[in-house]
């Protein structure tokens, strides 16, 4: 077949490369001037480093077998997310563990802190909002100090005025395991992810800088089969109207120091402080040996028409505006293949991404 895939991000890319393998013509475009949509990474000479140039990213799986796939395009380092705090003068360690609540509540041991813990808790059986659930989960002292500052900027809304099961877990541990993720498996790619998707493309033919909402309808005239990475709505040019996004803008500045924060990334919780965390990219290599740095402030930002869709605003509005697009894309047949975050209209992490793409290629081969 001859197959038109739009997005060279992770779920298109790994399209390309799969579908390639197995004999199908491939051609990609991206509206973007460069490959890798989110996971985009380039390398940062003065600080002798690789820039995450759309935010963290930290390749995380309990999969051995996706594991074993992304590991044949690149070596990974052992880098561990440790995520730390800044709230006022204070820093925290991030999740919330043993050490957190010995800096915030004093206590050295597990019976304590769940002691302590409990006695903050505001019992609520049917928590209304996304406050209420919180102060029932972890109390109103940690919620204050990680949860409200944090969430309002980053969703631009307060928490009360948010659902509960936009918090659809809070991770209290009571041992000193300060491990952001729990998964088996997990590093940052040597060399960046743009390498990885430089090699899943190699049998594709790329071309960047095109828009294929522009000239839509002679793109799906020339292929078999279209597979479409994009925002769900403005294939559908917005007919039944605009789908909910947050943005992101980042500010990144070369600064002459060897080391500017000591970690990777520090979030900073308080409404008053405009970015959500600050990321010193060097630490995702493991490597400080550069006597400059490069950090970057991340700040969250309301989503228009023309801006990167960086999360998705799942509420019940949307998600039934969602299923409304929806039922037009399945109208289409086998014709278009709707695949990925934007096109799914959900917050996926890249382990999601590569095995619903792989996923979807067995069933293309089948």
């Amino acid at each position: 077949m001859n197959i038109l895939i739009v997005g060279a991000g992770l779920y298109g890319s790994i399209c390309a490369y799969e579908l390639g393998r197995q004999g199908h013509t491939c051609k990609v475009i991206e509206k973007r001037e460069h490959i890798g949509g989110n996971v985009f990474t380039r390398y940062e000479e003065a600080a002798d480093c690789h820039e995450h140039v759309y935010g963290a990213h930290i390749f995380h799986t309990n999969s051995e077998k996706i594991w074993n796939y992304v590991r044949q395009f690149a070596d990974f380092n052992h880098y561990v997310n440790r995520v730390k705090v800044a709230h006022g003068d204070a820093l925290y360690s991030f999740p919330i563990n043993l050490l957190t609540l010995y800096q915030v509540f004093g206590t050295r041991t597990p019976e304590a802190a769940r002691e302590r813990l409990a006695a903050e808790l505001v019992a609520n059986d049917n928590p209304a909002n996304m406050e209420e659930f919180c102060l029932s989960a972890i109390g109103p002292t940690l919620y204050t100090l990680f949860i409200e500052g944090y969430t309002a900027k980053q969703w631009g809304r307060h928490p009360r005025d948010m659902p509960a099961a936009a918090v659809k877990r809070l991770p209290v541990r009571f041992t000193f395991d300060d491990n952001y993720f729990n998964d088996r498996y997990q590093g940052i790619p040597v060399g960046g992810y743009t390498a990885i998707i430089e090699k899943m493309l190699e049998r594709a033919e790329v071309e960047t800088g095109v828009d294929f909402n522009a000239d839509r309808d002679a793109w799906m005239r020339a292929y078999d089969l279209v597979i479409y990475t994009g925002a769900l709505d403005a294939f559908f040019d917005y007919r039944l109207g605009t789908l909910e996004y947050r943005s992101l803008r980042f500010e990144r500045e070369i600064l002459p120091v060897r080391d500017f924060q000591g970690n990777a990334v520090i979030n900073y919780t308080e409404q008053s402080v405009p970015w959500t965390r600050v990321i010193e990219h060097k630490h995702f290599d493991l490597s400080l040996k550069a006597d400059k740095t490069l950090v970057t402030r991340e700040y969250p930002a309301a989503w228009e028409r023309g801006q990167i869709e960086y999360y998705p605003v799942n509420n019940d509005t949307n998600d039934g505006l969602y299923q409304r697009y929806r039922a037009l894309a399945d109208a289409l047949g086998h014709k278009v293949h709707f695949g990925g975050r934007l096109a799914e209209y959900r917050y996926y992490d890249m382990h999601q991404i590569v095995g619903a793409a792989l996923a979807f290629c067995s069933r293309v081969s089948a």
